[in-house]
């Protein structure tokens, strides 16, 4: 309670007196403790800049510390990467729980990637002092040399090519405008609409929006997909926002078994009630409404609605693309969460326009009446099991759960081929016979596939089994003259899957790694060990693929986030790995 009331007591006063006018804290807390020191003398703060490179120091006085999870850089104008950071010493915060601190002294040093002169670099820090009291973050200004990014050491051009996520954030930092960035946000959105990220918010809507028993107006689908959308982009925007502030990993947390096993067992749910195991009526007032074109729906059905939406914008969480990585990349920057929310919402929105169009169309063009609707609510039921199925592939990475895949698509196939026997009419069974035959031949082509697995892998990784491990293999692989690629790799990630089964086997991206050493690490667990690439890395997302030059350095700017076709990657590679 003592720290407590002097944590109340600092803040107060930070909000009369600004923390740089260096008030003596001890006169304020005079009865509660023995002399503090002012946050200045207790952190003294100085730095340099070295070319392309500015260390910031700070010497701790004793019986004080930093939290290292507390440091953030930010500048408009330059564009700058913070590098990892010192292992500091482990301790329980009662306000943080576990985390680390520095004591005595701490240096943090940050690559310029390109500055104009007197550019403005904003370094936040904060600390505590042992005796119980902690101090409010504070900011520091460092103003930069110049510093051209097109030269490199050699005083010859740099044609590296940076990646997708710093373009993105770099045009986020510019002075374009504001509705420009906003809009290409939203069309980049609406691309990954079509991506296996999104693939599950189309049952979702489907058995929200259009499974019901009594057809929906076009105004009322539009309604309620918009609302749902509405709770899929907050929910997303926000998750983004908070691991671009906190650097918490939200993709690990939300792939806890806890978590996954009640989104497989909630899908499973549904889905039987799709198949009419049991009924998930409204009230029915509510019902007799619905019955009425002209009438609006409930706030109660909005309410829900949109709950499913929420549980969307976490179903999609885990998926790292370029767009997402580079508004994150931005906010963590620049700090400025205003905009970082509204391109993350664009973003989210851009992603919506297809689902709702989907809703809206759906519900005109599918039959309104009859046998036909238990047979669309079956086919919904199918889709949110194929979701279900989804979440078990995050959880386990086995043989068992590609013939899941099969045995859902003989099912749902004979299933459609049964109910075409209710038929006589030639076009109503050409129908069900055209999908039930796509349907089957997925099944025998999946079955296929496993039992003809390749016994020898495509690419061979060199596992890295924690971080001292991945640098002594680094600095072996820098001896023979070899760069490096490492791969943070996670079961619950399907594009980390999609990487190593479709990008890293083709022909063009061995050639191009061919002076290069793959490394890969798994981080499916959220432990002590795996949490250091996190950290010492700044990892937004997965799957994410580091590249290091021959001198072992981080080739930041051509980090790799999000998916990549073999062609796009090889380019890539060849251009940061093998110039010159």
């Amino acid at each position: 309670m003592t720290r407590l009331f002097s944590v109340i007591a600092v803040l107060v006063l930070s909000l009369v007196q600004p923390v740089s006018s260096q008030t003596d804290f001890s006169n304020v807390l005079s009865t509660q403790s023995p002399t503090f020191l002012d946050v200045e003398s207790a952190f003294q703060f100085d730095f340099k800049q070295d070319g392309q490179q500015l260390v910031v120091n700070f010497t701790i006085a004793d019986g004080y510390y930093l939290y290292k999870h507390q440091f953030k850089g930010a500048s408009k104008d330059a564009v700058i990467q913070l590098q990892p950071l010192p292992k500091g010493v482990e301790k329980y915060d009662e306000f943080f729980g576990d985390t680390e601190v520095y004591y005595n002294a701490v240096a943090l040093t940050y690559a310029i990637d390109s500055a104009p002169a007197d550019a403005v670099v904003k370094i936040r820090y904060q600390g505590c002092a042992e005796a119980g009291l902690c101090y409010p973050p504070t900011v520091k200004e460092v103003f930069l040399s110049a510093v051209n990014s097109q030269v490199n050491d050699n005083g010859s051009a740099d044609s590296a090519p940076r990646s997708q996520q710093f373009e993105l954030s770099s045009l986020l930092s510019s002075e374009q405008s504001l509705w420009f960035s906003l809009s290409l946000f939203l069309g980049l959105g609406i691309l990954l609409a079509f991506t296996p990220c999104v693939f599950p918010m189309y049952p979702i809507l489907s058995s929200v929006v259009l499974g019901y028993k009594n057809a929906l107006s076009v105004s009322q689908a539009l309604k309620l997909s918009f609302v749902y959308v509405q709770g899929m982009a907050i929910t997303y925007s926000l998750l983004g926002l908070a691991v671009a502030v906190l650097g918490a990993q939200f993709q690990v947390w939300l792939q806890h078994p806890a978590v996954l096993g009640v989104m497989i067992v909630l899908f499973c749910v549904v889905a039987l009630a799709m198949f009419g195991a049991f009924e998930l009526n409204l009230p029915s007032a509510w019902q007799q409404r619905l019955n009425s074109i002209s009438q609006q729906q409930t706030a109660g059905q909005y309410g829900g609605v949109f709950v499913m939406g929420v549980i969307s914008g976490l179903v999609a969480s885990p998926c790292t693309t370029a767009p997402l990585t580079g508004i994150l990349l931005f906010i963590a920057q620049s700090g400025d969460l205003t905009l970082g929310f509204f391109a993350l919402y664009a973003l989210s929105m851009g992603m919506g326009i297809p689902l709702m169009l989907f809703a809206v169309t759906g519900g005109k063009l599918l039959p309104k009446a009859g046998a036909w609707m238990d047979i669309i609510k079956a086919m919904f039921g199918f889709m949110l099991l194929s979701v279900a199925i989804l979440f078990i592939e995050r959880l386990f990475t086995a043989p068992w759960t590609t013939w899941l895949w099969v045995a859902l698509l003989i099912a749902w196939g004979g299933y459609l081929v049964r109910m075409s026997l209710n038929y006589h009419q030639f076009v109503s069974r050409l129908a069900l016979y055209l999908p039930a035959l796509a349907l089957l031949s997925g099944a025998v082509y999946l079955g296929t596939q496993q039992t003809q697995t390749v016994q020898h892998p495509a690419v061979d990784f060199v596992k890295v089994k924690d971080f001292a491990d991945f640098e002594a293999k680094r600095m072996a692989a820098n001896q023979q003259g070899k760069t490096v690629l490492l791969d943070l790799y996670a079961d619950w990630c399907v594009a980390c899957k999609e990487f190593e089964h479709k990008t890293f086997p083709a022909p063009e991206v061995q050639t191009a790694l061919e002076n290069t050493i793959l490394m890969q690490v798994d981080l499916t667990e959220n432990t002590p060990r795996t949490q250091a690439f996190w950290d010492n890395f700044n990892v937004l997302g997965l799957p994410t693929l580091l590249l290091f030059d021959t001198n072992g350095n981080e080739l930041d700017k051509q980090r790799v986030t999000g998916f990549m076709n073999a062609e796009d990657f090889a380019q890539h590679v060849d251009g940061a790995l093998n110039k010159g």
